[in-house]
């Protein structure tokens, strides 16, 4: 095993926080488009139903684990992709896509420091820095 990729609660929560934000911007110009006389009701639905799912999820995606080997990559479930079959590891927006021979698409979800986990899995799949 040479590194094991684990979520970070900040990051996670951080994500939460800005598809809140962003939600809530979205269904506030909505309901003024429509006119609605109480437009902050948008903000305030989008940000509690942000911040229940949040909760609601937390336990179950804060306890998923990626394990790099030399050889493979082990995903959260079992399942294993050799490295020889990954084509591209790249940082998408801050988690990081694994694109695979076959088009398969994987995100390690909420890591710390996405460019470190890139670096990592490069590095297993080259030999060398990316």
């Amino acid at each position: 095993m040479l590194a094991e990729f684990r979520p970070d609660k900040a990051a996670y929560w951080r994500s939460h926080l800005v598809i809140a934000v962003a939600g809530g911007v979205i269904a506030g110009l909505v309901l003024i488009v429509m006119a609605n006389p109480d437009p902050w009701v948008g903000p305030v639905a989008a940000f509690a139903a942000l911040a229940l799912r949040g909760w609601y999820l937390q336990s179950e995606v804060l306890g998923m684990t990626w394990t790099l080997t030399d050889r493979r990559l082990i995903l959260p479930g079992g399942r294993v992709f050799r490295l020889n079959r990954i084509t591209k590891v790249r940082k998408f927006l801050s988690d990081v896509q694994i694109i695979t021979l076959d088009g398969d698409k994987h995100l390690i979800r909420y890591p710390a420091d996405a460019g470190a986990v890139v670096a990592a899995i490069e590095t297993a799949r080259t030999g060398r820095r990316p």
